[in-house]
This record gives structure tokens, C-alpha cells and sequence, in this order.
């Protein structure tokens, strides 16, 4: 089984397309079907449903698509490890990250800086993307590792280093009837209309955990990708949020009320894979990465007012 094929069958499944794994690997469309050929035929079992309009994995490409990554990774750590006894760190970091609004007190910005003046061979890919999709990317080898938020500690496949905690008060604006209560129950906030992030951002997760916990619906009718506009549109009235305090850098017009019980959390952390092992290059940048992490006191549980 040829390293090449693989990789081809990898790009491939990821790209949706012959068309665009070809753009990828920069080889012409025929080299790409012709690879992917050879290994259904190493094989002897398809790897791909082909329709005209889409290209889909079968049982047997799902069932391959981990472990080629696996064994591709595998023979990059192996380049790695001989080039960096030969002459120093090579290779490529795939790190994935949240907006730089939420990591308080991490930049990510001074971590490459400092990365690229020791190893300034090693050839670095940042994407921005959501927690979840991030965390199922670490898992399966797309991504080396990445920062992102999530509602636990418990997350199968995956080390988690904390970077940060903050309990999620409710954000209103100033006027609001809410506003200078001491605390709120989420059951008496289902009338309210909240900002918040798509499905399967860390914040979003945390809180629609805690409704559900509470027993409670609620309404999201503004779906925010960035959190300066959700802050912005707390501070205007135009809905509530659930924000945590590093998320508001100007106070101005906005009133921040703590949840009474099941408030939601935001918690943050550096996740690297725990089933595979990462090349030289990568290891190196994670390694830099939690020294970079600013010391402070473990996570400690919400505490729940009686």
C-alpha cells in the first residue's frame, strides 16, 4: 500500500471531489482517479459512492479514512524525526483556534512569533473554526491541536490543558427589567430573546446545557459569529446574552446578572489528541504552548446560591 495512494484516498474524502483533491495535491484529475483505483483494487473493495453531482465515502472508505490518517501522520513523525537530527525542526502544524476575544490572557499571535524565531523551517496552518468541529478534527487527525472552549473535562480522545474559567452571567442592557437584580433563575428567562453563537460553539454548547439542565427552552433568534457584536447588541437592547465578563471590555450600558442555578461556564483549554501521536514540529509548538498558558488556580465548580 503506497503512502501516495492514501493520501490521494485522503483528499479525496475530505474535498468532497476528484476535481478539488486534484487542485490540493496539485496533479492532474486522471492521477487522482488512478490512485484511488489502485487502492480499491489493493483493497478489493470500493472506497467511494460516485454520482454525478457527489462524491461519498462507502462503509469501507469510512472504515479507512481514520487509519490512513493515522499512517500518514505516522510517516510525517518519521520525516520529522530524521530531519530534525539532520538539520533542525521541519514540518507542518495544523492548530486550530477559537477567536482571539476568547482566549483572555492567551496570544496566540506571540506563541507563533515565538515558535517561528526557534524553528523557522516548520511551516504553520492556522484555521478558525467552532469547538466541536475543532475537537472532531483533533480526534481525527485534521488538525494537530487546537484551542477551543468546551462545557467539560470529560471529552474522550482528547488532553485538555485548562487556559482559562469564567462563570457566564446573564448580559442585559442597563435599562432592562432584569438589571439590577442580584441573581436570576433560567427558568424565568424563557420569554427572553438571546444572542448567541451557531450550534456548535463552546459558549453555546455551556448554555444550552444549562437550560436543559434547568429544565428550561429558550429562544435564539440571533445567531452571532463574533463576540463584539453580540456584546454590542446587549449594550443596545436588542437582545440578551450570556457573557462572560473578559468578553466585555466596555461596560458601558450593559448590566450583568449572576445565574442562581446551573449557570453555564466558559471554559477553555489547549486540546491535543490522546490516540495518536503528534510529529516533531507539532509537539514542539504544543510544548511551547503550555508554557505559554498563564499560571492561576484550577477551574473551581459553579457554585450554586441556596
Amino acid at each position: 500500500m503506497e503512502l501516495r495512494h492514501l493520501a490521494t484516498f485522503v483528499a479525496v474524502a475530505e474535498e468532497g471531489s476528484f476535481t478539488r483533491a486534484s487542485g490540493r495535491l496539485h496533479v492532474v484529475q486522471s492521477a487522482v482517479s488512478a490512485g484511488v483505483r489502485a487502492l480499491e483494487r489493493e483493497l478489493g473493495s470500493p472506497l467511494f459512492d460516485r454520482t454525478t453531482h457527489q462524491v461519498g465515502l462507502t462503509d469501507a472508505g469510512r472504515a479507512l479514512l481514520p487509519e490512513a490518517r493515522a499512517t500518514l501522520a505516522a510517516a510525517q513523525s518519521a520525516r520529522e524525526a530524521v530531519e530534525a537530527v539532520s538539520g533542525g525542526l521541519r514540518g507542518t502544524v495544523r492548530l486550530g483556534t477559537m477567536q482571539a476575544d476568547a482566549l483572555s490572557g492567551f496570544s496566540l499571535a506571540r506563541l507563533l512569533a515565538a515558535f517561528r524565531a526557534q524553528h523557522p523551517e516548520v511551516e504553520l496552518h492556522v484555521r478558525q473554526a467552532q469547538s466541536a468541529a475543532m475537537a472532531e478534527e483533533v480526534r481525527d487527525g485534521r488538525l494537530d491541536f487546537a484551542l477551543l472552549a468546551l462545557p467539560g473535562r470529560r471529552n474522550p480522545g482528547l488532553d485538555l490543558t485548562p487556559l482559562g474559567y469564567e462563570a457566564m452571567p446573564l448580559g442585559v442592557h442597563s435599562g432592562h427589567r432584569l438589571a439590577g437584580r442580584a441573581d436570576v433563575e433560567l427558568a424565568s428567562l424563557a420569554d427572553e430573546t438571546f444572542a448567541d453563537g451557531p450550534p456548535n460553539w463552546g459558549t453555546r454548547v455551556a448554555v444550552d446545557r444549562a437550560f436543559a439542565a434547568a429544565g428550561v427552552e429558550r429562544r435564539v433568534t440571533l445567531e452571532i459569529n463574533d463576540t463584539p457584536t453580540m456584546v454590542d447588541f446587549v449594550r443596545h437592547g436588542v437582545a440578551a446574552a450570556f457573557l462572560a465578563p473578559s468578553f466585555v471590555r466596555d461596560p458601558t450600558g450593559i448590566a450583568l446578572v449572576p445565574i442562581r442555578h446551573h449557570a453555564p461556564a466558559f471554559a477553555t483549554y489547549i486540546a491535543a489528541p490522546t490516540t495518536r501521536r503528534l510529529g516533531a514540529a507539532a509537539t514542539a509548538l504544543l510544548t511551547l504552548a503550555k508554557a505559554h498558558v498563564e499560571p492561576g488556580p484550577p477551574p473551581e465548580p459553579v457554585v450554586t446560591i441556596v
